[in-house]
This record gives C-alpha cells, sequence and structure tokens, in this order.
C-alpha cells in the first residue's frame, strides 16, 4: 500500500468555508491524502480563503510568502509540495494570484473543489492549474461521502450546505460574484447526507448557505420546498435532536419558518439575522431591500412564535455617507432588539462592488469611533443576556471533556458554552441543566438528571426585565 501523503488546510471566514475544507479532506482521501495539523511536513498544502474581510487577499499573499518558505524546505528534503490557492479570493482574483505567486501550484473556486485531484494532476503534467469557472454539474453529487470513522471523530455537530450563492447584490458584497445566484440543492440529498451523519453519532444539524432561508430546493413530491418545509422533513430523522441554520435575510423569512420555529422543539430558538444598519436611508443605498420597520416586524413574529427566541446579527459602521443620525439609528436598533450577540465591523471597499466607488467615503478615525461605541453597547446586551440565564434551567447538548477534569461541556440552545461536572457517557445527549454562575461568555451549572426544564417563556420575561433595569438606571 502507497504511503498516505499529508495535507494541511487553512480556511478563513464563513462556515460555508469551514464545510468546504471538511469536503475537500473527504475528496482527497480518495487520493490518499490524509490531514495534517503541521505546514513543514505536509505534501499538499490548501490555503482555503474568503474575500468578505479587508485586505482580505493581502493576508492571502502574506501566507504565500511563508509558505514558499515551507516549500523550499521540502524540495531540499527532497519533497514536491504542492500549494492550492481555494476559496473566494481564488474566485476573484485567480489570474492576479497565478500573476504574482509563482510559488502556487493550483487555483480553485469555491464551485469547482470537487475537482482538486484532476487539477493537481493537471499541474504535475503542466506545471499549474486554474479553474474559477461556475461549472454545470452538482458539485455535491460529485464529492466524496466522509467515512464513518470520520464523521465520528468531527464530533456530535456537524454542518450540511443546503444552498450557495446570492441573488440580492448588497452594494458591499462580493459573494454574487464570488458564489454565483442562488443555488439549493435537492431535499432528498440533503436528507441523504443528515441521516448518514445521524447513523454516525450526530446529534445537531447546523443547515448553512449564503442566504440560507432563499431555500427552494425540489422535494420528493417535485415541488420546490421552502426552508420551513425542509426543517420538518430534518426533525422527523432518527437521531436528530437539534437543528440550526445560518445566515438569513429577512427579506427570505417566510410563514412557513415562523410556523417550524412555533412547532418544532428540535429547532433551536436562536437566529443569526443580520440587519447592516439602522437607518433606512444607509439599507437603501445597500441594497439591503428592507427597512428599519419591516426588520422589526420579522423579529416581533418570530417571538410571538417563539417567546424565548434570541438573535444576533451583523453591523457595518461607516458606510459611505453614513451620518451621525445614521449611525444614531443603529445603536437605537442594537439597544431595542436586545441582542445576544452580535458582530459589527468597520466598512472596508471590495473591488468590483458598488459601494467601492461610491463618494463620501467616512474617514478611518470617525468609523473607529463608531465601532467602538457600538460594540461596547452589543458587549453589554450580550452580558444582560447570559445573566438572565443565571437561575434558568435549559436543556444542552453535551459535545465534550472539559479542560478540567470530570468537566463535560456542552452548549445551551443559545449556542452558549456550558459546563458541569459530570461522567463522559452524557456526550451527545440533551440534558437539563440549571444554571449557577456565569464567567465571561461561559455558564456553569448542576445537572438534574430528573428534573424539568422550565416555562420557555420565563428567560425572554428575565431578559426583559433585565434590559428595562439597565435602561432605567443607565448602567
Amino acid at each position: 500500500m502507497n504511503t498516505p501523503r499529508k495535507l494541511h488546510i487553512k480556511s478563513y471566514g464563513c462556515q460555508m468555508n469551514v464545510y468546504d475544507a471538511q469536503r475537500m479532506v473527504d475528496t482527497l482521501a480518495r487520493e490518499n491524502f490524509v490531514e495534517t495539523d503541521s505546514v513543514t511536513d505536509a505534501d499538499l498544502v490548501i490555503l482555503n480563503t474568503c474575500h468578505i474581510r479587508e485586505k482580505a487577499s493581502e493576508k492571502v499573499y502574506s501566507e504565500l510568502g511563508r509558505l514558499r518558505e515551507s516549500k523550499d524546505a521540502a524540495a531540499r528534503d527532497g519533497r514536491d509540495m504542492k500549494i492550492v490557492v481555494a476559496g473566494c479570493v481564488a474566485q476573484a482574483e485567480g489570474a492576479e494570484i497565478v500573476k504574482r505567486a509563482s510559488v502556487v501550484d493550483v487555483v480553485v473556486g469555491p464551485q469547482s473543489y470537487h475537482h482538486l485531484p484532476d487539477l493537481l494532476r493537471r499541474a504535475a503534467r503542466d506545471g499549474r492549474a486554474i479553474e474559477t469557472e461556475f461549472p454545470v454539474e452538482d458539485k455535491f453529487t460529485a464529492l466524496a461521502q466522509p467515512q464513518p470513522a470520520t464523521i465520528r471523530a468531527r464530533g456530535i455537530t456537524s454542518f450540511v450546505t443546503v444552498q450557495e450563492g446570492c441573488d440580492k447584490f448588497c452594494t458591499f458584497c462580493v459573494v454574487p460574484y464570488t458564489r454565483g445566484a442562488e443555488v439549493s440543492r435537492p431535499v432528498a440529498k440533503i436528507a441523504d447526507d443528515v441521516r448518514r451523519l445521524a447513523d454516525n453519532g450526530v446529534r445537531e444539524i447546523t443547515l448553512i448557505g449564503q442566504n440560507v432561508n432563499a431555500f427552494h430546493g425540489e422535494g420528493p413530491d417535485g415541488k420546490s420546498w421552502p426552508l420551513g418545509k425542509l426543517l420538518h422533513h430534518l426533525a422527523a430523522i432518527p437521531g436528530i435532536l437539534r437543528l440550526r441554520y445560518t445566515t438569513s435575510h429577512p427579506c427570505d423569512v417566510d410563514d412557513s419558518l415562523i410556523a417550524a420555529h412555533r412547532e418544532l422543539p428540535a429547532l433551536m430558538p436562536y437566529l443569526h439575522l443580520p440587519v447592516q444598519s439602522g437607518s433606512d436611508r444607509i439599507l437603501q443605498a445597500m441594497n439591503r431591500k428592507h427597512s428599519v420597520a419591516d426588520y422589526h416586524r420579522v423579529i416581533d413574529a418570530f417571538r410571538r412564535a417563539r417567546p424565548d427566541m434570541a438573535f444576533s446579527s451583523d453591523f457595518i459602521v461607516g458606510f459611505p455617507g453614513e451620518s451621525d443620525a445614521d449611525f444614531a439609528g443603529t445603536l437605537a436598533l442594537a439597544e431595542q432588539i436586545g441582542y445576544a450577540s452580535a458582530y459589527s465591523f468597520k466598512y472596508s471597499p471590495r473591488p468590483g462592488t458598488p459601494a467601492a466607488d461610491m463618494p463620501e467615503m467616512i474617514d478611518t478615525a470617525t468609523m473607529d469611533q463608531r465601532l467602538a461605541q457600538l460594540q461596547q453597547l452589543i458587549d453589554r446586551k450580550q452580558s444582560d443576556f447570559n445573566a438572565a440565564c443565571v437561575g434558568q434551567t435549559l436543556d444542552v447538548l453535551f459535545e465534550q471533556p472539559g479542560k478540567r477534569p470530570g468537566q463535560i461541556v456542552g452548549r445551551s440552545p443559545y449556542l452558549q458554552p456550558v459546563h458541569v461536572m459530570a461522567s463522559a457517557d452524557i456526550i451527545g445527549r440533551v440534558l437539563p441543566v440549571t444554571m449557577t454562575a456565569l464567567e465571561r461568555y461561559s455558564l456553569f451549572g448542576e445537572l438534574h438528571l430528573d428534573s424539568k426544564q422550565g416555562d420557555p417563556t420565563q428567560i425572554a420575561q428575565d431578559l426583559n426585565e433585565t434590559t428595562s433595569l439597565v435602561a432605567t438606571t443607565g448602567a
């Protein structure tokens, strides 16, 4: 038997990239590659890139400079290390990468990584290979499925892609150009993936897509299914205890999705719903296709369906033309919603997007000040939410041993780490835990095997009381 070759993947950015990296590992396993954490002994290094954040491409070139040293060292040892740039930077700047970085052997976009084995053979023959087209065939059908042992080794939670691409064309975003138009996978293929994962110990599935609630995959009845109907279908698969999905767009929330949150105990009451700004003027400039009032109506609909619903979001500060009044609207929205967590970023122009050519760019000092102010508010709201959980009994899915002897760590419905003292046989089970303490972002609690989870409205009521108190006292 041939000696296995070693593969090292470094992923940047979104959860989709994490999933893509795992599928690359599965596909290359058929080529006798095994994953390694070390670059120095790798025969193949893949940079799975993201193009969303500022200076993304320059970070890739810096990493390639370091990899050149590793490749030269491997050559001195008689090894031929291959280097691949994959993902969204590869899609957006493939020709430039080939021009600037002679160390790269393969450039492959996110819709073509199922062709990696062939691309590596082409690079060995021709010196280099590049593929950044959008292939016609379904890449998910072509990809190798992970082996049972691999699934078990990755743990009891897993991502499953159900949708890719985006048709929204927000003026700041490169996703429609790097991932293509919205495409949804057939329900039967998604269900097959989920059943395979459940049969090998996975207990929580997170459905992922660039615009996941735009899902419109073909169902077994030949009709287009919305995400809510898909969630009902997957919740019935034996072994699946929890379902989540990300990332959503406010304009694609429909009645079936609201109903799924009301009707499915397995669907967690925690939703990442990016808003980006609290100003209608800026939302229009961003081409978000919703207003602040629209966003509030969506939040209210979820909360009517699930009183214990909590939210996270994304914000961009310093978008071109953002005034002090526009930014004040963002602060007001974040205060009113009371997010359990949120991510905030300074605007950075992405080449080729409409916003990159807009006038009235905001100066760096103003963006820094606004970002710090918004992040302070977000941190306060997150602390309020976490503090409101202390004293509550929440269901926890236990995932792995903790750092301390006898400690097991799981996740609450709101993705908070929860630590208890217990035996390892609770891993993979959902059990009620009474939260007794909070340390930064982690909860600690007591496991009560004979207890029942309390009224699901209680945490929402406690959070509302805490938020009102903070607003009244100015804390």
